[in-house]
């Protein structure tokens, strides 16, 4: 299942007169293979694929850095010729197993620049670390890839004009109530479904949710398997517990002492930061939110946790496999949880795909009076933040508190409701004084979340009623 986004981005890449080689980093099972081989196939291009975990020999050819020995190697095993000049695609699958053809990709690129090199690796962070030397700066380029979107998730299930009826809607238009429903029961799909491609792709061709549950429990199974690539025997048993924690903990702010009080934190922090590298989970840090960009402020002492996917966090979670129609109708006890695991995996990746996927909270911690709001995104000069509701209601005193505090005029509340915007003018207490706090709400459902940093904008040059 090919995703669109990726393969458009894919699509400028391979035109481009400048371009470099392409790496492709995301976390097992995103679909980074697949990607490329239906890419090729769709535009017709001739594809040498090599998985470097199948041929660890390699590393001896890679090592000598002689593009001509590296090519006729490929060629010999591959069994194809190479062609640079007609447009032919050099895949080197699972890169991160043979630790010499990264800086390989610098020669590569000098020598043959007419050749499309792309490269893939799902713990490239790992092999960096255990062998002196860098990606090659400024002669590659990246494409982030994660989980499929829930707009991907619609058009792939025949749905398509849903997405589009979204992309052209206007704040100041009616929003149907037939779309509405439509979207809130695809988005319970999507919620237990997930976006990892191969659990899709059975549930849309057979409809049936045990069979997309079975992916999942081989997918977390695979990552399992995986810690021993990257983890010591004494790290083992903390990584499997920071693994079983991190999907019922989603949305909280990360506590050493809850994973075991027995353990040292900086056990946890490795732990984490492994799992953070491998993609697994992500980190989701504290700022200040004084102004932009976010991340010149953050702490990176202070974070929440998130799991890569949605449905895998389900799954993690003990989730049981049951009908359709009970998962469209029961009533979840982490409704909450997977609201805010959803809006965190599609606004980590509403930037564009070449740039570091990265979240920001905000957070302010008293005796008597902590507030936080969920997500803070960057819009223009100003930073908007962001709240998520599970059901149709819920307070918004740490929102109307972070709009006092900078003066901003726009925030986006995510709940269940249709689209809408409300004026808010309320007083508040801020320590021992009152203060009035005036800005726009942006009130969308959490289906619309691709398209917020759209509306949220447009939302500025409405006339304040």
């Amino acid at each position: 299942m090919i995703k669109r986004y990726s393969e458009d981005y894919l699509r400028q890449w391979y035109s481009k007169k400048n371009r470099k080689p392409l790496v492709i980093r995301g976390a097992r099972q995103v679909g980074k293979s697949t990607l490329v081989r239906e890419f090729s196939k769709n535009r017709g291009h001739s594809l040498l694929e090599i998985n470097l975990e199948k041929h660890l020999n390699m590393e001896d050819v890679f090592k000598r850095l002689n593009v001509a020995e590296i090519l006729n190697e490929i060629s010999l095993i591959t069994g194809k010729p190479l062609n640079a000049k007609s447009g032919d695609i050099l895949f080197l699958d699972e890169i991160q197993a043979t630790p010499s053809a990264i800086p390989a990709l610098r020669y590569l690129y000098e020598e043959k620049p007419e050749l499309h090199v792309i490269a893939a690796g799902s713990l490239l962070e790992f092999t960096l670390k255990d062998h002196n030397y860098s990606m090659p700066v400024g002669r590659i380029e990246y494409l982030y890839l994660g989980p499929i979107s829930f707009f991907e998730y619609v058009t792939a299930g025949n749905f398509g004009h849903l997405v589009s009826y979204i992309r052209k809607y206007n704040l100041e238009d009616d929003f149907s109530n037939e779309a509405h429903q439509q979207l809130c029961t695809l988005l319970r799909e999507y919620m237990i479904i997930g976006g990892m491609p191969e659990a899709v792709a059975v549930y849309l061709d057979t409809g049936d949710m045990t069979q997309a549950f079975q992916v999942h429990h081989s997918i977390l199974d695979t990552y399992r398997n995986d810690f021993n690539k990257y983890a010591t025997k004494t790290a083992l048993q903390r990584l499997q517990r920071v693994y079983s924690y991190v999907p019922a903990a989603t949305g909280e702010k990360f506590k050493y002492s809850n994973v075991n009080p027995a353990w040292q934190a900086r056990e946890i922090r490795s732990a984490v930061d492994l799992l953070d590298h491998a993609g697994v989970i992500f980190k989701v840090h504290c700022t200040s939110g004084a102004g932009i960009p976010l991340d010149a402020n953050a702490d990176d002492k202070v974070f929440k946790t998130y799991f890569l996917d949605v449905g895998l966090m389900n799954t993690a979670s003990g989730m049981k496999s049951l009908s359709r129609d009970e998962f469209l109708s029961v009533r979840f006890v982490n409704e909450g949880k997977m609201a805010e695991q959803f809006i965190a995996q599609h606004l980590r990746f509403e930037k564009e795909m070449y740039i570091r996927p990265q979240l920001h909270y905000w957070l302010r911690e008293r005796r008597k009076s902590n507030a936080e709001v969920d997500f803070l995104i960057q819009s223009g000069r100003f930073p908007i933040p962001v709240e998520v509701k599970a059901g149709k209601s819920g307070g918004l005193k740490s929102l109307h508190l972070f709009c006092e505090m900078y003066n901003l005029h726009n925030a986006v509340r995510f709940d269940l409701n249709k689209p809408s915007v409300l004026n808010c003018n309320y007083k508040i207490s801020t320590g021992d004084k009152t203060a009035n706090v005036t800005y726009k709400l942006v009130n969308l459902p959490l289906y619309m979340v691709e398209e917020v940093r759209r509306i949220a904008v447009a939302a500025r040059h409405l006339p304040t009623s």
